[in-house]
């Protein structure tokens, strides 16, 4: 295989296709594994990531109409993973918080899946992971500019 800068562009974008593809599989398999719906599971990633989160706002990121995400939180709620909490800046308002148990009861889910990433990432040098820090984050920042974009559009 030849290594021109455009061969290996191409296998770095390949690789970060089927990085995405292969990732999402993954979320998949473990939302069917942990008897969580995909759904579910994109609202509470949202959730550990924010911290809290109105119901519209976890609506829009999931794209389910008011009703479903009503029907959603319901079983989160029930599964002990989600807390409704009033919301301090609307009394008719609700914001929802993952539960102080969920974030363990994830982890669970995950625990096999981050002892591989940790002994993967362990075998680069500090100057590879200074590369795979710096390339992760721009390809963060890059698909939250052109998810921004797609609103604006």
């Amino acid at each position: 295989m030849t290594n021109s800068k455009t061969d290996l562009k191409k296998r770095a974008l390949a690789a970060v296709r089927d990085y995405g593809v292969h990732l999402t599989l993954f979320r998949n398999a473990v939302s069917e594994w942990a008897g969580v719906n995909v759904t579910d599971m994109e609202c509470l990633r949202l959730l550990f990531l924010k911290g809290t989160a109105s119901p519209s706002e976890l609506a829009k990121h999931t794209g389910l109409t008011s009703g479903a995400t009503t029907a959603m939180l319901d079983r989160l709620e029930q599964a002990g993973l989600i807390e409704r909490r009033p919301n301090p800046n609307d009394r008719r308002g609700t914001l929802i918080a993952a539960a102080e148990s969920s974030a363990e009861k994830a982890a669970s889910w995950f625990a096999s899946a981050r002892n591989a990433q940790d002994k993967l990432i362990s075998s680069y040098s500090e100057e590879e992971l200074k590369i795979i820090s710096d390339v992760f984050e721009k390809f963060t920042k890059l698909w939250d500019e052109e998810r921004e974009k797609l609103r604006k559009d």
